[in-house]
């Protein structure tokens, strides 16, 4: 069974495209919904009580931020063996619960699913390319040279509880700390150029608004210091700026762009 949680805060204008794309890719599958809000005041839980026939579980009160609502989440979904989380203004790709469901299923020693994701603006466009997940490296994750994308990863829940769960005090990049953390404490991993979800950039989210770009940069620099702290090499400030410049002009990962299914 999958475990999908879906954390909601103020988003209503998106919400309900949410648990629709959730709806749709879960028909015919195990698949366990929890929505959690953190007692939103635009409107978003009288979307949520519409919906309570598509959603297995749903927790409204108030939380310290996206990490313990997810935290929350997740703890109800004890009994699946994947997980999968969509912030409320992402969306799901339809069959990215079945190709989730039949990966894990071939790949018995993968914890971790990194797939491909298109960006897509508040009216549901889609940027022409979509962006594929790198060949990880932790310490080129450490300055930003190679990503992977929320919307995209499915993870067993094996990995998850071996880590300590989403960190509470990260506020910008909870989800790339997790796959550190689940990495760090041995989860294997493959990446694909299939596209499982969709990221909705727009005026009122963390990547859209820039809002919190300074607590960005200090959670960046303090999951540097994790990684490097575990005993992996991380590139001196000279090296760093080739390596990030290189990736950010490398024609190949401009062509998987183009290439993703």
């Amino acid at each position: 069974m999958i475990g999908v949680v879906t954390i909601s805060f103020n988003q209503a204008r998106y919400l309900q495209r949410a648990i629709d794309s959730v709806r749709v890719a879960s028909a015919g599958l195990p698949v366990k919904y929890v929505v959690v809000d953190g007692n939103s005041t635009d409107g978003s839980k009288e979307i949520i009580n519409q919906n309570r026939n598509h959603i297995s579980r749903t927790i409204i009160e108030p939380d310290r931020g996206p990490s313990d609502a997810l935290n929350k989440g997740f703890a109800i979904c004890d009994d699946c063996e994947i997980f999968y989380y969509l912030n409320a203004d992402d969306v799901v790709a339809e069959d990215a619960f079945q190709y989730a469901t039949d990966f894990f299923a071939e790949r018995p020693n993968i914890d971790i699913l990194f797939g491909a994701i298109r960006i897509i603006d508040s009216e549901d466009h889609a940027f022409l390319r979509a962006r594929v997940p790198d060949r990880f490296s932790l310490s080129r994750y450490a300055i930003g040279a190679s990503n992977i994308f929320q919307q995209g990863t499915f993870f067993r829940k094996s990995a998850f509880s071996r880590t300590d769960g989403f960190n509470l005090t990260n506020r910008t990049c909870w989800d790339g700390e997790l796959a550190v953390d689940m990495i760090l404490r041995g989860a294997s991993f493959e990446r694909i150029r299939k596209v499982l979800g969709y990221f909705r950039i727009h005026g009122e989210s963390i990547t859209g608004s820039g809002k919190l770009n300074m607590v960005f940069e200090k959670d960046k620099e303090r999951l540097r210091n994790k990684i490097e702290a575990a005993g992996f090499v991380i590139p001196s400030a000279t090296r760093a700026k080739i390596l990030t410049t290189c990736y950010k002009f490398n024609p190949r990962r401009h062509l998987e762009y183009l290439a993703a299914r």
